[in-house]
């Protein structure tokens, strides 16, 4: 049906589609800003199409530009990725009315569901649990009184998008109207729509999310994931499976994603995420599109999901026809971001100059960098993701520090400290967690700032010492062994 896909994106899952598309020997058409013109992605495609300045706008959001470069390029397909066009139902109507393959839902599906009163509507009928909540309200005295209805504490949400943009906790009915106008002028800001709802706080809930795959015929789930370790609503650790829900609960959370995927026509890769509180679970969003995260439940079950989309796009059945594998071992990502943990995660620019990735069983790395990378603010700060596997989690922790302590990213602040702090914390270790996490632990900041600081002095102490150091020539100077020269061993040598 193609043998070209365009991917619709930069970065690291840029390259991840890349890659998956030469595997499944097909061509890729990369796309680039003018910033991004000798990034690992255009690099790595077998064809690369620039398509504006550095502002996404005039970009990787700039739908009419991709398309065309699609069209000029004699691509068959395109792949939006995640972030950017990834839940655009626009665009996903303008990629299919220039008759090419959009790889990934309906856009009837994204729209949905990008629409969170709607989402709600649907999955309430569908018989998916939802969080106790309300329609958008027109003003700040309605949700008042519709807040006093459900109990205090209530969260403000904008109704068109996520990400963090317009939510906010209330803990009481004087707070509501300041925030409510808040809410709603950072609503219209971020998604051009101020509509805001209520809904009921919950606590210290899990954020778990059920993977699915669905062709057309049949839906399918690959098991959850635990992405409670999160700041501002974005995640910074996930891991597969969760460890502290029962079979039964994974048996019931499994079937309702299933079912709320069905109740929308959804078709190719999507994820149906769940707060979870006790043995209670609520539906929150889904995402119509691959996820950052996607990586944990590839290692714990052994099925490519970008593969799994390219073939669903394609109009083949989802999992060759056979079943969902059964997780094996446990796996956790690290999102590596360019920000300072030091300093309140700042965002942080520069050239990389330095870049060491860790290897070994188990150990994997999603990158979008290579040394020489231009660093800066004109998008997302993700620089790559760490993942590791391994038969429990105890062992999948060991291992992920291991890993962590080899990573190596010079010429930026990156939040590797900040993850390396994390897997010292008897919290996170017991796997006591969740989405409060991060605000409970401050000092894990703080953590991360004393680990660079030894690191910076360690480094200039190295450095001093190396100043102090004579070079000596090959003809003078003796050997250990007494006699000057080198020694036979190191004559011996000196051609390796």
């Amino acid at each position: 049906m193609f043998d070209r896909v365009l991917i619709a994106n930069r970065g690291e899952i840029a390259v991840r589609i890349i890659r998956a598309c030469r595997e499944a020997g097909l061509g890729s058409v990369a796309v680039y800003s003018d910033v991004d013109r000798r990034a690992p992605h255009v690099l790595l495609a077998d064809e690369a199409v620039r398509i504006g300045p550095a502002a996404s706008a005039e970009s990787y959001l700039a739908a009419e530009k991709l398309i065309a470069a699609a069209t000029r390029t004699g691509a068959g397909a395109v792949h939006p990725g995640y972030g950017f066009l990834a839940e655009n139902a626009g665009f996903a109507r303008a990629v299919e009315a220039a008759g090419l393959v959009y790889i990934g839902p309906p856009a009837g599906a994204i729209e949905i569901m990008g629409d969170k009163t709607r989402a709600r509507a649907r999955m309430l009928g569908a018989g998916v649990p939802v969080i106790p909540g309300t329609d958008p309200l027109g003003s700040a005295r309605e949700a008042v009184a519709r807040a006093r209805e459900i109990g205090f504490p209530v969260m403000l949400k904008a109704a068109a998008g996520g990400g963090g943009k317009g939510m906010h906790v209330v803990e009481a009915a004087e707070e509501l109207e300041a925030l409510f106008e808040r809410a709603a002028r950072e609503a219209r800001n971020a998604f051009g729509d101020g509509r805001v709802f209520v809904e009921r706080f919950l606590s210290r809930p899990r954020h778990v999310e059920i993977q699915i795959l669905a062709d057309g015929q049949r839906t399918v789930h690959l098991g959850e994931r635990e992405c409670s370790i999160q700041r501002r609503h974005q995640k910074l650790i996930e891991e597969a499976p969760c460890t502290v829900i029962g079979d039964a609960l994974r048996r019931r959370m499994g079937e309702v994603a299933v079912r709320a995927a069905e109740a929308v026509g959804y078709r190719g890769a999507g994820t149906i995420e769940f707060l979870v509180e006790g043995e209670e679970f609520f539906f929150l969003e889904m995402n119509t599109r691959i996820q950052v995260e996607h990586p944990v439940t590839e290692f714990v079950t052994g099925v490519d999901l970008v593969r799994e989309q390219l073939r669903i796009a394609a109009g083949l059945p989802l999992l060759g026809g056979g079943e969902p594998p059964v997780a094996r071992g446990h796996a956790i990502e690290c999102r590596i971001n360019a920000e300072d943990p030091a300093g309140g995660f700042l965002p942080s620019t520069g050239r990389v100059d330095r870049l060491e990735i860790p290897a070994g069983p188990g150990v994997r790395w999603d990158g979008g960098i290579r040394r020489g990378s231009e660093i800066g603010l004109h998008y997302d700060s993700l620089l790559g993701k760490l993942v590791v596997h391994a038969t429990d989690r105890a062992a999948a922790l060991g291992r992920l520090r291991a890993a962590l302590e080899g990573l190596a990213i010079g010429g930026v602040e990156t939040t590797v400290p900040w993850h390396l702090a994390v897997m010292d914390e008897p919290d996170y270790r017991a796997n006591d967690i969740s989405i409060r996490y991060v605000e409970e632990h401050p000092d894990l900041e703080a953590a991360a700032g004393s680990e660079l600081r030894d690191a910076a002095i360690a480094a200039a102490v190295l450095l001093a010492d190396d100043a102090r150091k004579e070079v000596v020539p090959e003809t003078r100077g003796e050997s250990r062994d007494g006699r000057r020269g080198l020694s036979g061993w190191v004559r011996a040598g000196r051609g390796w």
